[in-house]
């Protein structure tokens, strides 16, 4: 019984096992040049293991698009020796949970278990690298899930196309201009040699980082690791494109309808340095002081204050090749779109002019210390952020333990300079989105 509680604990983030001290791992490479990367943590008898491959959505062809996010759901109908409709049963009946998620940039499945399942875990994720079935049977059984993916969560959800429209201008000419579940129309027009050939391509050893973190033996787990991976095929190297894109000179104007809304909404997006970038970091502390709680600038003036706004945001959406920095607003009392715009223009400038104060700076701080220790307090947390490091910043792993020391580093001068920097008037996209009547 105590087993169970403390693993339900760990599995709902409560597991409070990292702190802010250093994250300490070790990693080393299979002969077929799979990553590996081990983090042991024995404060719960848990386990989460990882495989991060490179591949998203800006891998896809012009014309094939939605492949990676199809993958992430066709490698769960089975193996060679997982039989179709069996490997979540596996791990549900032995005490784990399991899921995967596809970006632009990088697909990432896990499994956590209680740490005796280890071995069950690495099976299952070896299976799937080594000898998934893709047959024709399973992939017409997951494109008629990913259609229904598509319908529920953009289709037919309320400002579900927002980032389609935007990034198809803030990207135009990049493989970011579409969005990961990419055409419907180019799964249908796919063969099943052309879905073989993306697998064999991508998703292999030498493109993909396995993460385990949690209540592990490090020589065992090598030992285990080895037995399970070794033999797995080395796949052709992966080259992923770079492709550098004009500066955005004009700003960009677009409308779009949506049958979905009642309330209509303004977005103001511009595109940004991406994720390795130092002023990636320094966006999302933007972000904060504008948007972040209850008491941000934009909250306390357009949501409470003056009451024009009915939600009003900031986020930076931080990518490999670039960034996205949206702002958006919708109306309360039927306030002009415009007006909108030009109240958040106004705190943008204000951050552009002036140093925020040194109290607000302190909060800033201590907020994202304690989102980095919140970030690294689960196991699965610390295998995503280990595997990240590896795969987006020129394989060092060892950047989960350099983001405090950047935190703590950024000045209020850079917050002012980035904000001047990249959010201009000139360099934006604004979409008025409106309902469809």
């Amino acid at each position: 019984m105590k087993k169970r509680i403390l693993f339900a604990l760990a599995i709902s983030g409560l597991c409070l096992s990292a702190s802010a001290q250093k994250v300490q791992f070790t990693e080393f490479d299979l002969d077929n040049g799979l990553h590996v990367i081990l983090h042991q943590d024995k404060t719960a008898p848990v386990v989460a293991v990882s495989v991060m491959y490179h591949v998203g959505s800006k891998d896809e062809e012009t014309q094939r698009t939605g492949f990676a996010h199809f993958f992430e759901h066709l490698l769960f109908e089975g193996s060679d020796n997982i039989k179709r409709g069996e490997f979540m049963k596996l791990v549900s009946s032995n005490g784990g949970q399991n899921n995967a998620n596809t970006s632009q940039d990088r697909t990432f499945y896990y499994e956590v278990f209680p740490s005796n399942q280890l071995e069950l875990g690495l099976w299952l994720e070896s299976e799937r690298m080594m000898h998934p079935v893709i047959n024709e049977v399973g992939v017409k059984t997951q494109n008629e899930v990913v259609k229904e993916e598509k319908r529920l969560r953009i289709d037919n959800a309320p400002y579900g196309k927002f980032t389609e429209k935007i990034f198809s201008h803030l990207f135009d000419g990049h493989p970011y201009r579409w969005q990961p579940i990419g055409s419907m129309e180019h799964l249908d027009a796919a063969k099943l040699e052309e879905f073989i050939a993306f697998f064999k391509k991508y998703y292999i050893p030498n493109n993909a980082v396995l993460t385990i973190a949690g209540d592990l033996d490090v020589d065992k787990t090598k030992a285990l690791v080895k037995s399970y991976f070794a033999e797995v095929p080395k796949g052709a190297p992966v080259v992923h494109k770079e492709i550098k894109l004009p500066e955005i000179t004009k700003e960009i104007i677009d409308t779009a309808y949506d049958a979905n809304i009642q309330i209509p909404a303004i977005f103001a997006a511009y595109r940004v340095p991406g994720m390795k970038s130092r002023d990636s970091k320094v966006l999302e502390m933007i972000s904060s002081i504008l948007s972040g709680g209850g008491s941000s600038r934009l909250s306390t003036k357009m949501v409470d204050e003056k009451k024009t706004a009915l939600q009003v945001a900031a986020f930076n959406y931080s990518l490999e090749d670039y960034g996205a920095y949206i702002t958006l607003a919708l109306p309360n009392n039927n306030t002009p779109l415009n007006d909108l715009l030009k109240d958040i223009d106004v705190e943008v400038l204000r951050l552009q002019t002036d140093l925020i104060s040194e109290s607000d700076y302190k909060k800033l701080q201590n907020k994202f210390e304690n989102d980095y220790v919140s970030a690294n307090s689960r196991m699965l947390g610390v295998a995503e952020n280990l595997a990240a490091g590896y795969t987006f910043h020129d394989k060092d792993t060892n950047d989960i333990n350099k983001e405090l020391e950047t935190i703590r580093s950024i000045t209020r001068e850079e917050i002012r300079d980035v904000a001047k920097k990249y959010l201009g008037k000139n360099q934006r996209v604004v979409l008025y989105y409106l309902p469809k009547k």
